[in-house]
């Protein structure tokens, strides 16, 4: 602990006494403009949370159908296994950024009658596409865990396969995937910020107009400020899952 102040000490000192940084602490740490842009960011900051907890909903429905998908025996299910491939394969190749703005710009310029042109729900659904291919990874990695065994022993007490998935597997399987389910959550989070590139005033928007109206970048500071706080306790909170579900582990192994 002590080296750590000492090193970050050092640090501060060598970034206050540069020759520029008057100039970055009147650009970026101004307190005046901090207190005036600080509110307004944050009455729009209910929209990203608003955007992140419904596309969260949508990712962990859907990216279970996919890993359910991905993890069907059988050459009957061939097709729905390369379906599922190929789809955690596109979207986790392509960046976030350029899914919003495909959706977001073009599905609305067709002019396809019955197809909404809010940004949000573009927004939403771009968000949900893309996080369902990484979080489906992550289901399936937890159905994989899951011992042939137990299935095995399943279908011997006379439970059909979609039985055994539904009450044996998928049970276990989530229960232990869900620390890094909530890093997923977290980076949603700060990918709602991307729903800006769409032109709709969430807190990333609103920082910005603030900034281009002011000719200060304190504003930018000001939101990550808020991200941050909403964030550390979130991921100290997966920390002690993570290490609850070690001692859990370690205890079951002694015994």
């Amino acid at each position: 602990m002590v080296s750590t102040l000492v090193f970050f000490a050092i640090v501060g000192l060598l970034i206050i006494r540069s020759s520029g940084w008057p100039v970055v602490r009147q650009s970026f740490f101004d307190g005046e403009e901090f207190a005036l842009a600080f509110p307004e960011i944050l009455s729009k900051f209910g929209r990203n949370v608003f955007i992140f907890c419904v596309a969260e909903v949508l990712v962990l429905t859907f990216a279970l159908l996919l890993a359910v998908l991905r993890s069907l025996p059988g050459p009957v299910f061939a097709p729905l296994r390369l379906f599922a491939a190929a789809y955690t394969d596109i979207f986790r190749g392509v960046p976030t950024i350029l899914v919003i703005a495909l959706l977001g710009f073009g599905m609305p310029a067709l002019e396809l009658k019955g197809l909404p042109n809010s940004d949000v729900f573009w927004a939403i659904l771009a968000l949900t596409l893309v996080y369902s291919a990484y979080v489906a990874e992550v289901y399936r990695a937890g159905i994989e865990s899951i011992h042939p065994s137990q299935v095995a022993s399943a279908r011997s007490l006379g439970l059909t396969r979609g039985q055994s998935l539904r009450h044996v597997v998928l049970p276990q399987a989530v229960r232990r995937v869900v620390p890094p389910l909530l890093n997923d959550f977290i980076g949603l989070q700060k990918d709602s910020a991307l729903v800006a590139f769409l032109g709709y005033t969430e807190a990333l928007q609103q920082a910005r107009i603030i900034q281009a109206t002011d000719f200060n970048f304190t504003p930018y500071v000001a939101l990550a400020l808020i991200y941050v706080c909403i964030t550390i306790p979130q991921t100290r909170f997966v920390d002690w899952l993570i290490a609850r579900e070690r001692t859990k582990r370690q205890g079951g192994g002694e015994l």
